[in-house]
């Protein structure tokens, strides 16, 4: 049998299927009015879950397809960094979104440690670690970094000759461009008496700036056995104080104030992050940001006639203010604002995408203080932590979208398809009769809570006289209510 005659085979058992469903339809429909007609509420609970079945048979809903996330909003180019980009923009081909990401990270690292912010009895510095992420290799993230390099190099020369390094392949090769003192115990030649003796006098800047234009080779290398490089990056981001258990390592280092950019594709991405690093910790320390070419220049930028000179005395005087800027706090005025988001920012989500997005309110504390520092503030205030929420709105959106594939679950469609026929809601209970009794409850609410952050479902809870009963409802999508869905914040951020 050839091609053309499988093809209208299958197409015949496929309308054969169809009739049968159509007329399995219209006899539950017949069966279901006449029960509701004698008020028999247990035949008709029975019918309508008949009729979820074959509805979603018919026409399973899918969860929608999330779309490139829209330009990254003009809160977040406030103030120097803003205006920075703005003159740059026009002669490079590099996404706004990837040059501002660019000047945000590298001004956390210049600055080093003499800013911090307190959480409870802990300082926290303002290393951001970024990773760049293209639809393809064309989507000139490289090119985003050398116009910023261009400004940092005038106002840090020392930073921009000696604290960048690029490839990350082992936590201990990380640690040694930061490393302390070393000391070794070596016999006194004339007593024999063990005597401590320094044989390297380690790394006084503290300061490093990592740039791994191929992070797919970086993910590859997180997976072998053995490898300490996860690890070492994650207190990096935490606390600076960096040590392996390598017996043959004896190098340490304390105050390590490290930034990450890092290049990958897209589908690089999805290939090599694998479930331990989106478990551990690893992705929710970087800021994942889509990025594409802005514009076609066949000749270039015309950087030659562009006056950076004002930009870089302004960026060097928000760089020596926050060398020795200590504390920054929260202006009263901005607490309310705070208050407000801080639940939705630090309330956990489901899957994958919970686990990238974890730490979005230590994000976007860090980010709050970058502006404010851009701005030769010490307190943070409205305007600069919109501009913070702003970035992550967008680093946010980012995360949806690579990782969109990864959030499809078959259970979820089921349960929506059910949704999509019941206007009375349905409560967890028939769920799982629907399911035939074969998932776990708490595989159900995994599910139910992926449909309810892709605001998808939504459930309210009934006062009976006892215990509450919780229903679920389908929710229908307006264009409006999909776009405030995938910022992931609330408007009221942006309106306080």
């Amino acid at each position: 049998m050839n091609n053309d005659n499988n093809s209208a085979f299958d197409q015949y058992i496929s309308d054969i299927k169809l009739a049968s469903l159509e007329q399995q339809r219209g006899e539950l429909e017949v069966r279901l009015g006449q029960a509701r007609l004698e008020r028999d509420n247990e035949q008709v609970q029975e019918i309508e879950i008949d009729l979820a079945e074959v509805h979603l048979q018919l026409a399973p809903p899918r969860i929608p397809k999330i779309e490139y996330p829209p330009p990254l909003d003009e809160a977040a180019y406030y103030g120097l960094g803003g205006e920075i980009v703005r003159v740059i923009e026009p002669h490079s081909e590099a996404d706004p979104s990837a040059l501002f990401l660019n000047l945000l990270t590298a001004f956390g690292n210049v600055i080093g440690s003499g800013a911090y912010f307190m959480v409870g009895a802990e300082k926290h510095f303002f290393k951001v670690f970024t990773v760049l992420v293209g639809e393809t290799s064309k989507g000139r993230k490289g090119t985003s970094w050398q116009p910023i390099f261009k400004l940092f190099e005038e106002v840090d020369p020392e930073w921009a000759g000696g604290r960048i390094q690029t490839g990350l392949s082992s936590g201990e090769g990380l640690i040694w461009h930061v490393r302390d003192e070393i000391y070794k115990k070596v016999p006194n030649k004339k007593t024999g008496i063990l005597e401590e003796v320094l044989v390297d006098s380690g790394i006084e800047d503290k300061r490093l700036f990592v740039i791994e234009g191929e992070l797919s080779q970086t993910l590859k290398v997180l997976s072998r056995e053995g490898n300490t490089l996860s690890p070492v990056i994650r207190n990096a981001w935490d606390t600076g104080k960096l040590q392996t258990l390598t017996k043959n390592s004896p190098a340490k280092a304390t105050g390590a104030h490290i930034s990450i950019i890092g290049h990958i594709t897209k589908s690089e991405l999805l290939r090599a992050l694998n479930e331990i690093e989106t478990g551990n910790g690893f992705a929710n320390r970087f800021l994942w940001f889509c990025v594409r070419r802005s514009k076609c220049l066949p000749f270039g930028g015309d950087f030659s006639n562009i006056d950076l000179k004002s930009l870089t005395n302004k960026l060097r005087k928000a760089v020596e203010f926050a060398k020795q800027a200590g504390e920054i706090k929260w202006a009263e005025e901005t607490r309310p604002l705070w208050a407000s988001i801080y639940p939705e920012l630090s309330e956990g989500k489901p899957a994958i995408i919970g686990a990238i997005t974890a730490r979005a309110e230590a994000q976007v504390t860090r980010l709050a203080c970058i502006f404010a520092l851009l701005d030769c503030s010490l307190v943070i205030k409205s305007i600069h932590l919109k501009a913070a929420l702003a970035v992550w709105s967008y680093a946010e959106a980012s995360v949806h979208y690579i990782f969109q594939n990864t959030m499809e679950d078959p259970l979820a469609n089921k349960i929506l398809g059910a949704l999509a026929v019941k206007p009375h809601g349905i409560t967890r209970t028939e769920i799982s009769n629907l399911l035939g009794g074969h998932y776990s409850t708490e595989r159900i609410k995994e599910a139910l809570d992926l449909l309810r952050v892709s605001n998808l479902s939504r459930s309210k809870k009934t006062e009976t006289g006892g215990r509450p009963v919780e229903r679920w409802y389908f929710v229908k999508r307006d264009a409006k209510k999909a776009e405030k869905a995938e910022k992931g914040l609330s408007d009221r951020a942006y309106s306080a």
